[in-house]
């Protein structure tokens, strides 16, 4: 039976280490938390990441006291779900630093992530207090920026879309250590319930370009030694494609969700299924790939109420529900039980008022009852529109940071792996995220 809840018995916060990854570049992890990366300069101390409560970010300074007692600088958001974000403040640096468009996603989708966020995983967020809210950064770029910490330079970069549509890695040339968030996992299995599984692929070969001789990655083990580096980036590619290609070829086949999420387990389990969190992703793994095989470029919001329909659809409650089509929302919702459900194909026509059974689940986003529709016509048009958000971000690139000099990086033409011209996007679902490619293929070019 799939569950979207967090059934480990791992208390968060257990058998936590400071782990040296290069020179002045370390690690902290501890069962059941997100990584937080701890980079030391002559002038101050840059972190990466800020854990998901107080608590925990209250633990790693401790360590990182341990070490220096130079004051911290910046905090860098690598993305913008709650568990590396809500301990940010607990660092007093002088700037939080998040790209553009995770800033974009903290505004439209912050609140939810944090509700979804405290009811998957209660134990890590249990000493997070009762009317927290979303962390904001203070400071956000565009595509690139170099930071001076005093005799080390480390620059930030977002390298397109893969774990979420604004991911940014943190790049230590002198030391040749990369932090690179939930892009790469070594030992635990990718979250990709808010990714964009086309493009995580182009985004990883970005990172290798480096060449980076030890990598920090989302949560668990960081990988040491450009062979570990190496075999991390193509696991996680591996799982990625796995994901992508199955619930592709059940979508080709019109299979519905809950046997797309059998044939997609199996696909996975048998390389995949020993790595942490396998069980627990796995429900909002295939329901974006499958969203995605569908069509449907942009992530849905992730609510409660989303989430328990995931959850009743994967354990056989199949939810149907009326559309209303002046609105574009579901104005009604009733379960339904398998048993009284006839045989019918999982694609089919649908009529102009009824939603297939097998892609409501997908097609579903909760309603608050003091919402109007057309405030959810305007914020559905914002989550849609982030390809015109994203060539804002070039017409203000004063103001976001946007290095374009020659110094940028310095990568030698080796370092470098070119992308094919063969794989751009040219449908008119992915143009959303072309714009962010292209900037990425900059920070690359740049680095020539």
């Amino acid at each position: 039976m799939a569950d979207t809840t967090n059934n480990s018995e791992v208390v968060p916060g257990e058998n936590e280490r400071l782990e040296e990854l290069g020179r002045n570049c370390y690690a902290y992890s501890s069962d059941g938390c997100s990584n937080t990366g701890v980079v030391v300069g002559e002038r101050g101390v840059l972190i990466v990441d800020g854990q998901a409560t107080p608590e925990h970010a209250e633990r790693v300074l401790q360590k990182v006291r341990d070490i220096t007692d130079k004051p911290i600088k910046q905090v860098i958001l690598t993305h913008f779900h709650a568990d590396n974000t809500l301990g940010a403040q607990v660092f007093e640096a002088n700037e939080i630093i998040a790209s553009d468009l995770t800033r974009r996603m903290m505004d439209t989708r912050g609140v939810e992530e944090l509700h979804v966020s405290r009811e998957r995983f209660p134990a890590l967020f249990s000493g997070l207090p009762v009317d927290a809210g979303v962390n904001n950064p203070t400071m956000t770029i565009a595509s690139s920026m170099t930071i001076d910490l005093g005799g080390l330079e480390v620059r930030l970069m977002h390298l397109g879309r893969g774990h979420t549509m604004g991911d940014l890695m943190v790049w230590v040339p002198e030391s040749g250590v990369i932090f690179a968030g939930d892009l790469v996992q070594s030992s635990a299995a990718a979250y990709c319930g808010d990714a964009h599984l086309a493009d995580w692929p182009r985004a990883l070969d970005r990172v290798a370009a480096f060449r980076p001789v030890a990598l920090m990655p989302g949560s668990g083990r960081s990988a040491i030694g450009a062979s570990a580096v190496a075999t991390a980036v193509e696991n996680t590619r591996d799982f990625i494609t796995t994901l992508r290609d199955a619930a592709e070829a059940c979508v080709e086949q019109s299979l519905g969700l809950k046997d797309t999420f059998n044939a997609v387990q199996d696909a996975l389990a048998p390389r995949f299924g020993s790595l942490t969190a396998f069980t627990e992703n796995l429900p909002f793994n295939v329901a974006r790939a499958y969203d995605e095989a569908l069509g449907l470029d942009q992530p849905q919001i992730w609510t409660r109420e989303r989430c328990a329909d995931l959850q009743d659809a994967l354990n056989g409650i199949v939810p149907t529900a009326i559309v209303d089509e002046t609105a574009d929302v579901v104005t009604d919702e009733i379960l339904v039980e398998p048993d009284t459900i006839e045989e019918q194909p999982a694609v089919e026509e649908a009529s102009e008022n009824q939603v297939p059974e097998n892609q409501v689940v997908e097609e579903i986003e909760a309603v608050e009852e003091t919402e109007s529709a057309d405030e959810l016509d305007t914020e559905q048009s914002s989550l849609v529109s982030d390809s015109d958000f994203a060539a804002s971000l070039v017409l203000d690139s004063d103001d976001n940071a946007l290095l374009e000099d020659d110094e940028l990086l310095d990568l030698s033409s080796e370092d470098i792996v070119e992308a094919g011209q063969d794989d751009q996007h040219t449908s008119a679902e992915q143009k959303d995220g072309e714009l962010e490619n292209e900037q990425a293929e900059k920070v690359l070019e740049d680095a020539r």
